[in-house]
This record gives structure tokens, C-alpha cells and sequence, in this order.
């Protein structure tokens, strides 16, 4: 199995992909997808009740996924657990062999399946990724000795399109000093606002890998160009589904294209596929992966 830490500074393009772990116990549709694209995908996101939608811990399935040599990226929010849980749940799951934590703040739990959920927030992103650090330098957070240190490779998120870049530009250097090594990016249709951000960001040398959400509809494209923050989807593109008969196709297309683009400004892709997981091959292929 191929250690991501190392694979980022490879210089190799990487593509990952984000899995959503199971509302029950059967791993079974997700270990077929996962080994479909093993060889296709260095690593995949694990998400953490994605959407605060109730769902098994991705800690669990990072665990299953490593029995079978695939990587993962364990995907943590600080919306459900307080700082003592959280510094636990990373011990956990670097014990269970996940050494890959994309850190996050996570969404109000509002608007998930249990919205009266009363939302934690202890720590935000930058307060987990200190607490990433401070673990690995052998103490909790509250200065005890641990018995022994794990060895995180530690992530976060960013959002080139921001409304206020200064502030998101802000964020990234925080985040950075609290031991990010690598960034995935909020989904990204418009190669020059990735083109303006990637100028703003470059002097820190840190490989970024630019997210894209599979497009399965002019209505989608719409709905994440009104309604999704930072998000642009141009123009030219919804009206190109608009127009299309075959959406999956002029999906991969679209895909393809935009990635292509993008290539030379970072050091990977982040593709998220919400459930049309088996046109990644085909998308990477358009893009020239």
C-alpha cells in the first residue's frame, strides 16, 4: 500500500475521491466501489456524517479499507465532539491503521436527518489540527504524556472561490502553522479563480489538490452556483447541460475538461462523485490522467 504522505511529495499528480460511509453496518457497495477504483484513486476521503447525516465512523471503515491495501483519508469534524473525544478518536483511529485526517469544522447539524442534534464545536479546524500536533509531539492537549506518539498526516480544506479571499487567504496561513500539510479544495468550475488562488498561495510551496462535484444536471449546476458558498459554476457550462441529451456523458466532459485546465496549477485532484463513482476512469482519461 502506497503511503499518501509520501505520494504528496512524490511530485505525481494524485487523484482522490470521497466515499460516504454507510447508515448501518454493510460495508459490502462501498468496498466494491473502493476496489473498482484501487490503482485509479491514491487515496479516498472518508467523510464524517457528511451533511449531518448520521452514518457509520469513517474510522471504522478506514480500518476495513486498509485489510485490502487502499488508503484513506479519514475525513473529521468538530460539530459532534468536544476536545477530549476528539484527541480519543484519533487515537483510535491511528491504532485501527489511519495515519490520514483531513481536518474540519463540519455543518450545523440543523439541517441533517437529526437537526436537534445540539451541535459541539469545542475545537474549530485549526484547534484539531493543533491537537493533531500536539499529539504527535507525545502530549494531549492537556499537557499529559501519552505512552506513545502517533504519526498524523494532517489536511485541510480551502476555498479558492471565496467571497472574501483575504479572509479565506487568512485561514489558510492558520491553518498551515497548526501543521497542515496538504489542502483540498471546496469544488472548483472556473480555472481562473483556482488560477488567482493558486498565485496567492504559492509562495508556501504546499500541495493543494482542487476539488470538483461531478455535475448530474443543469438544475445542479445551478442550484451550486446560487446556493453553494464560493462555488461558481460559469455560465457556459450549465447551459451545456442544458443542452445535453446524454447528462452523464457531458458530465465526464465537463469533468474532464475542467481538470485538464487545472492540471498545472496544483499538485492533484479531489473528485467527488455523489454516486456516480464508476465515470472516474473515464474523467481522469478525458482530463489526460
Amino acid at each position: 500500500m502506497r503511503v499518501f504522505s509520501e505520494a504528496l511529495q512524490s511530485g505525481k499528480f494524485l487523484v482522490t475521491a470521497e466515499l460516504n460511509p454507510p447508515k448501518g453496518v454493510d460495508l459490502g457497495p462501498l468496498i466494491q466501489k473502493a476496489d473498482s477504483l484501487k490503482g485509479t484513486v491514491d487515496a479516498f476521503n472518508l467523510t464524517d456524517s457528511h451533511s449531518s447525516r448520521m452514518a457509520m465512523s469513517p474510522a471504522a471503515v478506514a480500518h476495513a479499507l486498509a485489510d485490502r491495501g487502499i488508503e484513506s483519508i479519514l475525513q473529521m469534524t468538530c460539530r459532534d465532539k468536544n476536545r477530549i473525544a476528539l484527541q480519543g478518536d484519533l487515537l483510535a483511529a491511528y491504532a485501527l491503521g489511519a495515519a490520514n485526517v483531513l481536518c474540519m469544522s463540519g455543518d450545523p447539524p440543523g439541517a441533517g436527518d437529526h437537526p436537534d442534534a445540539k451541535p459541539v464545536f469545542d475545537l474549530d479546524a485549526v484547534g484539531l489540527l493543533r491537537a493533531i500536533a500536539s499529539l504527535g509531539a507525545g502530549k494531549d492537549l492537556g499537557g499529559s504524556d501519552l505512552n506513545r506518539a502517533p504519526s498524523f498526516c494532517a489536511g485541510a480544506v480551502a476555498n479558492p472561490g471565496a467571497d472574501d479571499l483575504d479572509k479565506e487567504l487568512r485561514r489558510f496561513e492558520d491553518k498551515l502553522e497548526a501543521g497542515a500539510a496538504f489542502f483540498q479544495t471546496q469544488a472548483v468550475y472556473d480555472p481562473a479563480a483556482m488560477e488567482r488562488f493558486m498565485r496567492a498561495v504559492e509562495q508556501y510551496d504546499t500541495p493543494i489538490l482542487s476539488g470538483f462535484i461531478m455535475l448530474k444536471s443543469a438544475r445542479m449546476a445551478r442550484n451550486f452556483d446560487e446556493n453553494l458558498p464560493g462555488v461558481s459554476v460559469p455560465r457556459r457550462i450549465i447551459e451545456e447541460l442544458d443542452r445535453a441529451d446524454d447528462r452523464r456523458e457531458a458530465s465526464v466532459e465537463i469533468a474532464g475538461r475542467v481538470i485538464r485546465e487545472i492540471k498545472p496549477m496544483c499538485r492533484g485532484v479531489h473528485v467527488m462523485p455523489i454516486g456516480w463513482d464508476s465515470l472516474i476512469p473515464a474523467v481522469l482519461e478525458r482530463a489526460g490522467l
